[in-house]
């Protein structure tokens, strides 16, 4: 099966997907959006990588910038930090350059390394699309953290392969039923800036009736 262009999906949402399904169809469903220090801080650090008009070659590396990817069989598109074409004996044939180049996804990330793989599926993503885009097999990537100001290798699993396909055919039935599920709460919320958008007490077994009078009685 192929996606038209249409019905794309933002790659980028994979990250609040594995996060939480929730945030996800708040953010991409709902189009609710609050922004916080975390999340201004990142688009910050974005901002800086992603200057389209930057191609940069250091040795035998060709360094692209705010590279636009797509994939039709998973149905999403979006735009990697940074690719890096490294010179090599076997890959892929650039136009315009000499020899054979392997593919580097680099994607950059505020904080430091995080307990889950959200970061790890959003990479893979990236990598996936390129293959797809450019008829390559990409074998690792890197996260650049801020915090660290380190980079950490990716190697690009089955096991991640087959998540994040798995994933986006979950985002695509959501978004087709313009659903936004209950998800199970816990002390990531209070890190996540949509708390007052999500209101996560409602996700529990209490009903929304119960919770706006606990919420009066708070007030009063």
């Amino acid at each position: 099966m192929e996606y038209q262009e249409e019905d794309f999906l933002l790659l980028s949402g994979i990250q609040h997907f594995a996060f939480c399904r929730r945030q996800w169809a708040l953010i991409h469903v709902e189009q609710q959006w609050e922004e916080n220090v975390r999340t201004f801080e990142g688009r910050s650090m974005h901002e800086k990588a992603h200057d389209p008009f930057i191609k940069e070659k250091r040795g035998n590396i060709i360094i692209f910038r705010a590279m636009k990817v797509f994939s039709r069989t998973m149905g999403i598109s979006g735009e990697c930090d940074v690719v890096e074409f490294h010179k090599a004996e076997s890959g892929i044939s650039l136009a315009g350059r000499e020899g054979l180049y392997q593919v580097v996804p680099v994607e950059y990330k505020r904080g430091a390394p995080k307990a889950h793989n959200a970061d790890e599926l959003q990479l893979t993503a990236q990598a996936m699309c390129l293959e797809e885009m450019l008829q390559a097999d990409i074998a690792a990537g890197y996260l650049y953290y801020g915090e660290t100001r380190h980079r950490n290798e990716v190697v690009f699993t089955e096991e991640l392969r087959n998540r994040v396909q798995h994933s986006f055919k979950e985002m695509h039935q959501y978004f087709d039923r313009a659903y936004t599920p209950k998800v199970k709460t816990g002390t990531w919320c209070r890190q996540c800036s949509l708390q007052n958008i999500c209101m996560p007490k409602l996700c529990g077994n209490i009903t929304a009736s119960a919770y706006i009078e606990a919420v009066l009685k708070e007030e009063l």
